[in-house]
């Protein structure tokens, strides 16, 4: 019996890489949970990513945000979000005024051709927005189970 009870429980957790999987609805849900529901508004943000990328694996990219960051108006964070990878959430970068500049350089995942969003937070309770379409011709975080 411990047997089949092994094997039905190997079975159960091979699948679930595949259950995980990202969708505009969960997209718009990450945003949501991020943003209290609150309104995104367009402009300031700058999302800079190539619009057709080669390999998925590394896609670079920069989000800046225009903000005096001064101790009274900073950009507290940003957020970053993509619609068809695994998870829709891709990270948060947290700023102070400290930091003189809000912008942050990085390399993302891309698991297919999908929409990105980049999102700052200020210290005055509001959120912008940039979006941007990335066509991927060799995706990335495709998991395959052997």
């Amino acid at each position: 019996m411990r047997r089949r009870l092994f094997l039905a429980s190997a079975a159960a957790v091979t699948l679930l890489p595949f259950a995980a999987e990202a969708t505009p609805e969960a997209l718009s849900d990450a945003i949501k949970e991020v943003t209290g529901g609150a309104p995104l508004r367009a402009g300031k943000v700058t999302l800079d990513i190539p619009p057709i990328v080669e390999n998925g694996n590394t896609v670079p990219m920069t989000v800046s945000v225009e903000s005096p960051m001064t101790a009274d108006d900073y950009v507290k964070a940003i957020h970053v979000f993509n619609e068809k990878n695994p998870q829709p959430h891709v990270f948060n970068a947290w700023l102070s005024p400290g930091n003189g500049k809000a912008a942050v350089g990085t390399r993302i995942k891309l698991a297919d051709t999908q929409k990105i969003v980049a999102i700052a937070e200020t210290s005055k309770g509001e959120y912008w927005s940039a979006s941007a379409e990335v066509i991927i011709t060799i995706a990335a975080c495709i998991e395959e189970v052997t």
